[in-house]
């Protein structure tokens, strides 16, 4: 019997999470917040490439689209226990994100979120959680990206299901890429990311990494993003951050910092796809990707 109340007491509550009301986020960040979160994707890595300083440099600097994850974050909204999410069993699924403006290289932007979505998969086999941002610039009003989070919840399985869930990206197909991009991290890369807001002690700590499942700390999962954005406008876009429309891919393994991350390049069907592995270990840790370009 306690056994049983104590598992409905741990439960999901899915009313709270369906009814969870997010305090609007607003954010004020400078030119040097948009050069550190570069450095952190390791744009700067040859100082002789114009494309590259653009982001890292004050001349002509540009913001990295993908920053656009990163700014007004919500905080650590999942470990509120009105919600009874199994938070320690979170995990970052998927991310995509499009872009409706160029993003400032320095403003003040503001952010609103929904949980649009729970997809139940079962009793012991979790759930999915869809979480939407939409930012926008604080002075004009105008969208500047839409930002959509899938997380993973391992531990909640079981409890129940609300909002409509977009389909799941298909797979790659089994053939050659028709271009690739190597990026090599830096042994410092997550101390470096990690200053553009996300303090999660496991990119930092081999203590706190160790209790996570790792022998060393890892690299941020949105920092792999990061680089795979990186690739796609080094590679697809002559470096140009105004033709990259949007970009999503499925987290599958960690990077640890010091690796050097490939992203492969498919046309696939109209669609430029694309997945990202570490040579020095050759396992996939982006998988699914689409990116979307305009002339």
């Amino acid at each position: 019997m306690n056994r049983d109340i104590a598992s409905l007491e741990d439960a999901v509550n899915l009313e709270a999470v369906r009814n969870f009301h997010f305090e609007s986020v607003t954010q004020s960040y400078t030119r040097r917040d948009s050069m550190l979160y570069a450095l952190g994707l390791g744009f700067g890595s040859d100082p002789l490439d114009p494309a590259q300083l653009d982001f890292v440099y004050e001349a002509h600097l540009k913001a990295v689209p993908s920053i656009c994850c990163v700014l007004a974050h919500p905080g650590f909204w999942a470990r509120r226990p009105e919600l009874g999410i199994d938070w320690l069993k979170l995990l970052h699924g998927e991310q995509h994100f499009e872009i409706h403006a160029p993003i400032p290289a320095e403003g003040t932007v503001g952010a609103s979120y929904e949980i649009a979505a729970v997809a139940d998969k079962g009793p012991g086999k979790g759930a999915i959680l869809h979480l939407v941002k939409t930012l926008k610039d604080s002075d004009s009003g105008g969208r500047l990206a839409t930002v959509r989070s899938v997380l993973f919840l391992r531990g909640d399985g079981g409890c129940g299901s609300f909002g409509d869930v977009p389909g799941e990206p298909i797979a790659l197909p089994a053939q050659t890429p028709a271009q690739t991009c190597d990026i090599a991290t830096l042994p410092q890369s997550a101390l470096i990311y990690r200053l553009s807001g996300d303090y999660n002690p496991i990119h930092a700590d081999p203590d706190a990494a160790a209790k996570a499942g790792f022998d060393r700390p890892i690299l941020h999962g949105l920092c792999t993003l990061g680089v795979a954005t990186r690739a796609a406008l080094a590679t697809l876009a002559d470096g140009r951050p105004e033709r990259l429309v949007s970009l999503s891919a499925r987290f599958s393994r960690p990077v640890f910092p010091g690796e050097t991350i490939r992203t492969e390049f498919f046309p696939v069907g109209g669609q430029l796809r694309f997945r990202s592995r570490v040579l020095e270990r050759d396992v996939v840790v982006l998988d699914r990707g689409t990116v979307t370009l305009r002339d």
